[in-house]
């Protein structure tokens, strides 16, 4: 199997499989840092961390810590909402939702009715089941 260089922001290297994922080399820089990661920054983008790595690159792990955090946390959220409104709501029709995470996450749902505040509980529960 080939191995690539990862470069650190301290500017130090990693060598690594090719195809090992952004979580696997926040794993082998420490545990700490892989339970706490959320993403990858790769050439200033956000990735996910199972996005494997097939090239030398260099990259960042994104933590609460970073100004970013908040937008990833609202992506995750953003599809774990959807996944619980497909559990409860079978059928519903689903819209692509925002691509500015900055200050909100949304999705719009084509259902036969008005989610009631009882729907938005259920909905609420089904997300805190699936984190």
């Amino acid at each position: 199997m080939t191995n690539i260089q990862i470069g650190l922001p301290d500017g130090k290297t990693l060598e690594v499989p090719a195809g090992s994922t952004v979580l696997a080399v926040a794993e082998r820089i420490g545990k700490g840092l892989a339970k706490a990661a959320l993403a990858g920054r790769i050439d200033g983008e956000l990735v996910d961390l199972r996005l494997p790595l097939h090239n030398d690159v260099s990259i960042e792990i994104v933590t609460a810590r970073d100004p970013q955090a908040g937008e990833v946390i609202r992506h995750s959220a953003e599809h774990v909402m959807a996944d619980a409104v497909k559990r409860l709501f079978p059928g519903v029709q689903i819209d692509v939702g925002r691509t500015d995470h900055s200050e909100k996450f949304q999705y719009d749902f084509l259902v036969d009715r008005p989610f009631t505040p009882e729907d938005l509980e259920k909905i609420h529960a089904e997300m805190s089941k699936i984190v």
